[in-house]
């Protein structure tokens, strides 16, 4: 597998080039990828069927200059930036029985992460919800997927330092919740990885033997995907 460690300079980009690494793969033209990157800027992702105004606090962000965005994928919305390590992974839907369902590549992708984040920590991480990763019942990281006939991609970040104040006050609660979270304010569910962001992703890059260096970045594609898409409100607004 591939491995590559690139953030971009805008939300939109960012949010493209998953998707640029998923068309890629799913046209048969690159292979399967790990890649890690991590906004300079605050901003909001909706998840692809969430309501914007159901949840986000658009005013506050408006006042803040948070621009929102909306992914590909499935799953919640998240405050993006400084502290918030996302990673990517592109797979091959033939490379395990478990990648032809959305449950089985829950457990094939989070079984993995869960078990390399506790030789990290030192103590058992959790798995709670469908797709979240939790310490002593508070979570850090969220995921979500998006799949293709011939490829896939699931993808999601870890807290490693983000401004939770923030991230309150952007976020009301959320109109989904998974059985856990028991109503808690963010603040209350929410915990802070106590780990070194080169640290996570040598242990991912070992989960994933992702040891070749990716050179060949889709830019032309990732231009694109933010001129028709990630850069217009039409897709980022629309519900």
């Amino acid at each position: 597998m591939n491995w590559l460690d690139l953030g971009l300079s805008s939300p939109g980009e960012n949010l493209a080039l998953d998707e640029a690494l998923l068309d890629r793969c799913e046209e048969g033209a690159g292979g399967e990828v790990l890649r890690f990157w991590e906004a300079a800027q605050h901003f909001v992702v909706l998840g692809y069927a969430n309501a914007v105004n159901r949840e986000v606090n658009t005013e506050f962000c408006r006042v803040r200059g948070i621009p929102i965005l909306r992914r590909c994928s499935g799953g919640g919305t998240v405050l993006q930036g400084p502290g918030c390590l996302n990673y990517t992974l592109i797979l091959r839907v033939d490379r395990a029985c478990e990648l032809r369902s959305v449950h089985g590549t829950n457990d094939y992708v989070l079984n993995r992460h869960a078990d390399a984040l506790s030789k990290l920590l030192g103590k058992p991480v959790a798995r709670e919800g469908h797709t979240d990763l939790a310490l002593d019942g508070l979570k850090f990281s969220g995921n979500a997927q998006r799949r293709r006939k011939n490829a896939l991609l699931f993808h999601g970040s870890f807290l490693l330092n983000l401004d939770l104040d923030l991230l309150e006050e952007a976020l009301p609660l959320p109109s989904k919740q998974p059985d856990y979270r028991l109503n808690r304010s963010h603040r209350d569910f929410l915990t802070i990885l106590r780990l070194p962001a080169a640290s996570l992703k040598h242990g991912l890059r070992e989960a994933w033997s992702a040891t070749e260096p990716m050179r060949d970045v889709p830019t032309q594609q990732l231009a694109a995907l933010v001129r028709d898409k990630y850069g217009r409100a039409e897709w980022n607004l629309k519900f």
